[in-house]
């Protein structure tokens, strides 16, 4: 077997990189160790960025995504009992959209599947090599077959096996002290915008599913236990987060998904090694705060797509040369809006009342000042791509 392009993992990246190289007239073939199914139940972030909205609808795959999509133009900062709103589009031009990332890959999948695309899920990749471009994987019947290729994708996540056959690999990553117990609610959501709020009991956030579903955030310890938090205790620490002197309500309703995501900051370089290029959690990760992980993934596939039109249409290799260097100046780029969101906003466990006084000050700063709030809009919505 044989293809131009092959791509390890189904997610979002990896289906975007398929159709965007289909929209060129490249082949691939995209192997996915989970199930169709699996694959499209997997609840991700979804908070798009302006040119993740831009590159979704110029492909063709944005039909849905603009029925459903729920376009945001600004977010609130709530600490000391009182909300700040920070102007998106009035600072910045550009939006942000909320739409899950189940949706996307639904999405893509469908119309991947439509255009006679090749995904082949429940499929084991064993080896790969870099060199002479290949991949043997392990079909779901259980044979042993090699797909032979021009360059390898690895957009098959933290855990998979893309990253490991990159030798001599730098590494650079940060665990936090605390993180992220994570509910959907089946209650229209209590606000129009996303809420990031600061509590001396610590960080919580309320964001948007769908007009009736909302998505609720609390900080917890990394070894909190998910069964310590029944659905009663879960409203009250929300509604103690929330709360403001003005007397707004949080709204209640039966809770159909909880997890606890740890949170950590990493980014392995380069994100290129000989045919192998690896893009998004592949090669990086962030904490969920800036909303930027999907983000950063799209943008990789952007980059490669670009990079690999312009090696089939006229032989050169130059973008493909640049893209670990194109890819990683935006990517500590987001490493650093993200850690810069999630030490503003979270409470750390170890600071002390120097620390916490800093960190109120640092809130106010950003509320009050128009230059602050300009730098936290244009990191949120997204630089512009490459």
């Amino acid at each position: 077997m044989r293809t131009q392009v092959a791509i390890i993992g189904g997610g979002p990246a990896g289906l975007l990189l398929s159709h965007l190289l289909h929209l060129q007239g490249i082949d691939s073939v995209l192997l996915e160790s989970r199930d169709r199914g699996y694959v499209e139940r997997r609840q991700r972030a979804g908070m798009l960025e302006q040119g993740t909205t831009d590159v979704l609808r110029e492909s063709g795959a944005g039909a849905r995504l603009d029925r459903e999509g729920l376009v945001h133009h600004g977010l609130e900062l709530r600490f000391d009992g009182a909300g700040h709103r920070i102007p998106l589009t009035d600072l910045t031009g550009r939006t942000v959209t909320v739409y899950a990332q189940t949706e996307i890959v639904k999405d893509l999948i469908a119309r991947r599947l439509e255009d006679g695309g090749d995904i082949r899920f429940e499929t084991e990749v064993v080896e790969l090599d870099a060199a002479a471009p290949s991949v043997t994987y392990r079909d779901p019947d259980g044979a042993l077959r090699t797909l032979e290729c021009d360059y390898i994708a690895g957009c098959d996540g933290f855990h998979g096996v893309s990253r490991p056959a990159v030798p001599d690999l730098r590494t650079f990553s940060r665990e936090y002290p605390f993180a992220w117990l994570g509910v959907l609610a089946d209650v229209p959501p209590s606000t129009d915008e996303l809420i990031y709020a600061n509590h001396e009991r610590g960080f919580a956030l309320h964001s948007l599913r769908s007009p009736k579903v909302s998505r609720l955030y609390l900080q917890v310890a990394p070894e909190e236990d998910i069964d310590a938090w029944p659905d009663a205790r879960i409203w009250d620490e929300l509604a103690t987060r929330f709360a403001t002197d003005d007397g707004w309500e949080l709204d209640e309703g039966p809770i159909t998904d909880r997890s606890i995501t740890p949170m950590r900051s990493f980014v392995a370089e380069p994100m290129r090694h000989d045919r192998l290029f690896l893009a998004g959690d592949a090669a990086h990760i962030v904490p969920p705060t800036g909303a930027k992980g999907l983000n950063l993934a799209v943008s990789d596939v952007i980059v490669l797509a670009r990079a690999l039109t312009e090696r089939y249409a006229n032989g050169s290799e130059a973008l493909l040369d640049g893209y670990s260097d194109t890819c990683l100046g935006r990517v500590w780029r987001a490493e650093h809006f993200s850690y810069w969101m999630t030490t503003l906003l979270h409470v750390d466990p170890a600071g002390d009342a120097f620390a916490r006084r800093l960190q109120r000050s640092h809130l106010a700063y950003v509320a009050s000042s128009e230059a602050a709030k300009t730098t936290l809009a244009e990191n949120y919505v997204g630089l512009p791509l490459a």
